[in-house]
């Protein structure tokens, strides 16, 4: 069939707007306060991880909602996507009007409401368009784009700084104006989606499967979140690789991007319960040897980034589709359901704020000090590599209980 006239390249193409709205931002929003406002790391991650408790209301009300949409959807979801264009510019581009940490608050919740129903209504609309047996042919193009996306959106803050004085507020702009393409694109898509009943949220809570996939995509996705949001400060302090920071993510997530159609062939081909295990294990790897590198180790370092980029394309291509499945199957209005998933997958990010940053400020770290004392950067390595290794190896225990073969089955049609 042909993916064009199916409208897939659309998928690809918001999954990368939305995609480079995700993980980058928590990359590099603390990091660009800290550095450039003064904000402390406690209070960023308290703020971070208010907003995610805010979510645990707000996730399942936005995707309640959107099921609940009739008229007037392609309208609704391009309003919402000017607020998240209009939340980048504010947060990065527009010096704060008030007390930076306030001001921090208010962008990023603006912009992580706006990435949350519009996450909520592309999934859902995937599911819909896809059904029960074309998942993993949707995940592919959906999540290569979305890959894609952040391997731009990691590198162009750095990128930027050889050509604009005000680099974040350049890659602000240039994202707002992605956002309005890709939103234009995706127009006849929301125009052609049929409403379905919706069901119950105690409907989909009910499933065992569900909750089990919930639980792995919790536990899963934190190590992820672990190692995005401390990205930055390890590179600079731990390897002493200051202006690496943009190639060595650029490696990282192209690796996950270029693995995500072959993840896809490999888990159509042997299962994908398989497939994860191996993406697992290959990614306990990587993470556990980043505890043996120190200053100058970029050469090793690269090589972890492409190893482990390529782990997280297996976990961001798979289970979505398997999830996704599962909701076609029980709940094809979808809504609900990826509600659920969003606020899964954006709490793992913050554990790692409100956890993470605050030990690292209490060990005596500093961002952009020269020299930084001995348990600092203990602390740096063990949070960065120790934690995420011991995440994953739970999140293999989790995935050896599932049941997935039947679910296997009707994806690999």
């Amino acid at each position: 069939m042909n993916p064009w006239r199916e409208r897939l390249p659309a998928y690809a193409g918001f999954g990368a707007v939305l995609s480079a709205a995700g993980l980058p931002i928590y990359i590099y929003a603390p990091k660009y306060y800290a550095d450039t406002y003064g904000v402390s790391l406690t209070a960023l991650g308290a703020i971070l991880f208010g907003l995610r408790l805010f979510d645990v209301v707000q996730d399942p009300v936005l995707g309640w909602f959107s099921e609940r949409m009739q008229r007037g959807k392609a309208v609704i979801i391009s309003a919402v996507a000017v607020l998240l264009a209009v939340s980048m510019i504010g947060l990065f581009a527009v010096f704060p009007l008030i007390d930076p940490a306030i001001w921090f608050g208010i962008t990023i919740t603006g912009l992580f409401t706006a990435f949350s129903f519009l996450s909520i209504n592309f999934y859902a609309q995937g599911v819909s368009k896809a059904g029960p047996n074309g998942q993993f042919r949707l995940a592919a193009w959906r999540e290569t784009g979305a890959l894609l996306g952040v391997c731009i959106a990691a590198v162009a803050p750095t990128v930027l700084m050889d050509f604009s004085a005000a680099p974040f507020a350049a890659f602000a702009y240039g994202f707002a104006t992605a956002t309005l393409l890709a939103t234009a694109f995706m127009w006849p898509e929301w125009r052609a989606s049929v409403s379905q009943a919706p069901a119950p949220m105690r409907q989909i809570l009910s499933d065992p499967l569900t909750r089990k996939l919930l639980v792995l995509a919790l536990v899963n996705a934190t190590p992820l979140a672990v190692s995005s949001t401390l990205f930055l400060f390890f590179v600079e302090a731990r390897l002493g690789a200051v202006g690496w920071e943009g190639p060595l993510l650029v490696l990282f997530f192209l690796a996950a991007a270029l693995s995500s159609p072959v993840w896809s062939a490999l888990a159509r081909r042997y299962r994908a319960k398989r497939t994860l295990l191996l993406a697992m294990v290959l990614a306990v790897v990587s993470f556990g040897y980043v505890i043996t590198l120190g200053t100058g180790d970029i050469v090793p370092f690269a090589v972890v980034c492409v190893l482990s980029g390529a782990t997280i394309g297996a976990d961001l291509t798979l289970l979505p589709a398997i999830f996704a499945q599962r909701m076609a199957e029980i709940a094809p209005n979808g809504g609900q359901g990826f509600g659920l998933w969003s606020l899964v997958s954006k709490f793992t990010l913050a554990f790692a704020a409100v956890i993470l940053l605050p030990l690292l400020e209490n060990a005596g770290f500093e961002s952009g000090q020269a020299e930084l004392p001995a348990k600092a950067l203990v602390t740096l390595t063990v949070l960065y590599a120790l934690v995420p290794s011991v995440l994953k190896c739970i999140a293999i225990g989790l995935l050896l209980t599932l049941n997935l073969e039947n679910d296997d089955d009707e994806l690999a049609r």
